[in-house]
């Protein structure tokens, strides 16, 4: 019985060769990287405003850089961010879901957790602080930037309540309730803080559209 022939290896020049690109591109890659956050937290100057469009296109929402790392600036409010679902039944009649808590969601991700992702920490919040710096409101982007924050919200909430609960679905929308954190008891006393606490608020943002891409169809 004949022996199959052996498996013709690639030349060592054509592997060092691959080597060579691949290390090439992620050096260009991580130094353009480097470049384009240094122009977003650097000064305004000639240049970052000339290529402030690709700048922003970079770095936000993932490589959103501050200085809270030095200057943290404590939450005074606690928000809960709920979403529903709307879908149109075969008889054309809409069929609107229960409110699914994705702050509740991050918050058992968190709490007890050694190691709490990223993810589960930040991405709502900043998602979240990003669209009320980014609109006004009455919920009317003005900005492309601020179109991207509202398909990046529409897309986080989408994903999360169809890895939850699936089903099919149009479009979400996004209840937020805020309830200021009340002041701490005075020096020294056990009564209430100086300050009282203010009622919570309700807000309802607008119904999203949802893109069958941004639940993984």
């Amino acid at each position: 019985m004949e022996k199959p022939p052996p498996r013709s290896e690639p030349p060592p020049i054509l592997l060092q060769a691959l080597t060579s690109t691949a290390a090439a591109l992620c050096l260009a890659t991580a130094l353009a990287h480097a470049l384009l956050v240094f122009l977003h937290v650097a000064p305004p100057n000639p240049l970052s405003q000339q290529y402030s469009r690709q700048v922003d296109a970079w770095v936000h929402p993932l490589f959103e850089q501050n200085w809270r790392l030095f200057a943290p600036d404590p939450e005074s409010v606690n928000r809960q961010i709920s979403v529903r679902t709307v879908h149109t039944g075969p008889d054309g009649a809409k069929q609107v879901s229960g409110w699914f808590d994705l702050t509740a969601v991050d918050n058992s991700a968190v709490k007890h957790n050694p190691f709490p992702s990223h993810t589960a920490q930040n991405m709502l919040r900043r998602a979240w602080s990003s669209y009320l710096e980014t609109h006004g409101g009455d919920d009317r982007p003005r900005s492309q930037r601020a179109l991207m924050i509202q398909r990046y919200l529409t897309n986080i909430a989408s994903k999360r309540v169809a890895a939850h609960r699936g089903g099919n679905f149009e479009a979400v929308q996004l209840r937020v309730v805020t309830v200021p954190i009340a002041a701490p008891a005075s020096a020294g006393g056990t009564g209430a803080g100086a300050v009282a606490p203010r009622t919570s608020d309700t807000r309802h943002l607008p119904w999203w559209k949802v893109k069958a891409d941004s639940l993984g169809n």
